[in-house]
């Protein structure tokens, strides 16, 4: 086998069907748009249209809210906090920080702030500075002799 003899499967490549190029083509004077109207026209993309059939969108129920300013936390629970600990990646003997779970790869980002959860089993004395924590996570701290900070007012809403 040479350079020029190297071929394309048949049938692999087709060529692009060229449209508007006059009466032979098949396809010539409207390009198989129709006559006239919206869709004849250039730019238009009727998303959601459904030849006047009601659309989905407007089938379905509307339910429940979302609430605008909700915040949204990444969150870690002890287990993975235990697992990271063990691998090293994680120094229990410090303050383990929000930036310090983002630089160990536990957590990708912080969002609005880092939640800590009680699932799994912290073996490790540790003391976190986070966004929030649920109770079961601050007692199961506390027990091991850690200690759990949370700004002001993440402390008073809970």
């Amino acid at each position: 086998m040479k350079l020029h003899e190297i071929r394309d499967n048949e049938g692999a490549n087709r060529k692009k069907k060229r449209v508007a190029r006059g009466p032979g083509s098949g396809k010539g004077k409207t390009a198989g748009r129709g006559i006239k109207g919206q869709k004849s026209r250039s730019g238009v993309a009727l998303n959601g249209y459904e030849g006047g059939q009601m659309p989905l969108y407007r089938r379905l129920p509307k339910r429940g809210f979302t609430a605008p300013n909700a915040k949204t936390f990444a969150v870690v629970n002890l287990g993975q906090v235990q697992g990271f600990i063990d691998a090293g990646k994680l120094d229990g003997k410090v303050e383990i920080t929000e930036d310090a779970l983002v630089a160990s790869g536990l957590v990708r980002r912080k969002l609005d702030g880092i939640r800590l959860l009680g699932k799994g089993e912290l073996k490790a004395k540790a003391s976190f500075a986070v966004t929030g924590a649920s109770k079961s996570a601050i007692e199961a701290v506390e027990k091991l002799g850690g200690k759990v900070s949370l700004p002001a007012e993440a402390a008073a809403a809970e």
